[in-house]
């Protein structure tokens, strides 16, 4: 996991595998904004979360760059 000052390596596009489950199930998260929010969307619902930059890079357990295996 890569951390340039106080931010995290996220862009557009990665696949977030975060600590706390959705409450359909799942914990992996597709990024689809960044800036002071993110916006994330679950991976097996398709729901639209917002939720801070801090409070995310606070959940996060692993970043999926695309092509990588999970």
């Amino acid at each position: 996991m890569l951390i340039f000052g106080d931010f995290m390596d996220i862009s557009v596009g990665d696949k977030l595998l975060m600590r706390k489950n959705h409450p359909c199930g799942n914990n992996i998260f597709s990024v689809t904004r960044i800036g002071m929010d993110f916006r994330l969307v679950c991976d097996k619902c398709g729901h639209e979360i917002m939720i801070p930059r801090k409070k995310a890079e606070k959940g996060v357990k692993r970043i999926i760059k695309p092509g990588e295996n999970i």
